[in-house]
């Protein structure tokens, strides 16, 4: 099943991908899901960030290649680091160039989605407690990320639209074996296979949820493989992930805000 956040007609609702239509459900998407009216062609609705998380978490140096071209250690355990809830974007939304970077990069990843409230979960169980998954992008400005040591996460991937997660949660995937592809301008750039992950989505859960309480709609990010690379204003980008789908996007200058000009 494929659960959408979208806005139709001024309204944002949840619903159902079902082929080429969404079918709008009663409620939320974390309890006893059902269609509730008529089916809407996908063309006409605007996809919005699948779900409105209360924490988005993301790991560092998930895949050994990835570490590699850093030249980073292959950590012991997670790395993790926060993504602001004002950097997300959803399907076709425009990422937006900084000015204080001259290197912006793209990291093509698979994210999960917490279902059900987590806390102290042993990796056993850990599954029990994801609703599915989706496309996320982790832009980087990799010039402020190592302009000095040591290595600056929070500035380097927090600017406003540096997250990109959509277009929907797909919720019958096998998350252990799915390819995973980054495009610009529909040319690959970073190819890689969750089953190259460092720590897995089970054990991932489970250590987070030993930290803190994982709530329903929160995003965990799962870390990238090797192939970063920069982007250009003009530039679109496409994180491509097998069995769930495409998320898409443009690359803009940052607009000037009126106290700018």
């Amino acid at each position: 099943m494929r659960f959408a956040r979208f806005a139709y007609k001024k309204k944002v609702s949840y619903g159902i991908v079902d082929g080429e239509v969404v079918r709008p459900i009663e409620g939320d998407i974390f309890s006893d899901p059902r269609t509730d009216g008529h089916p809407i062609p996908i063309r006409e609705v605007k996809l919005l960030v699948p779900t409105v998380p209360t924490k988005v978490i993301a790991l560092g140096m998930n895949y050994r290649n990835h570490a590699a071209e850093l030249k980073l250690e292959i950590p012991d355990e997670p790395v993790l680091f926060y993504k602001p809830l004002s950097s997300l974007i959803g399907m076709h939304d425009c990422i937006q160039y900084p000015p204080q970077s001259h290197r912006v990069d793209y990291e093509a990843e698979m994210a999960f989605v917490i279902g059900q409230p987590a806390k102290n979960v042993p990796v056993a169980r850990a599954l029990e407690y994801v609703l599915g998954y989706t496309c996320f992008n982790d832009i980087t400005a990799r010039d402020i990320q190592f302009k000095k040591p040591p290595i600056e996460f929070v500035k380097s991937k927090s600017f406003d639209t540096f997250g990109g997660v959509g277009p929907w949660i797909e919720t019958e995937v096998d998350a252990r074996n799915l390819a995973l592809e980054c495009l610009v301008n529909g040319v690959v750039k970073q190819t890689g296979n969750t089953g190259d992950l460092i720590f897995g989505v089970a054990e991932i859960l489970s250590y987070i949820s030993n930290i803190m309480t994982l709530c329903p709609g929160d995003i965990i990010a799962t870390g990238t493989p090797s192939g970063i690379g920069p982007l250009t204003v003009g530039d679109v980008v496409s994180v491509r992930l097998e069995g769930v789908g495409t998320l898409e996007n443009m690359v803009v200058p940052q607009p000037k805000t009126a106290e700018a000009k």
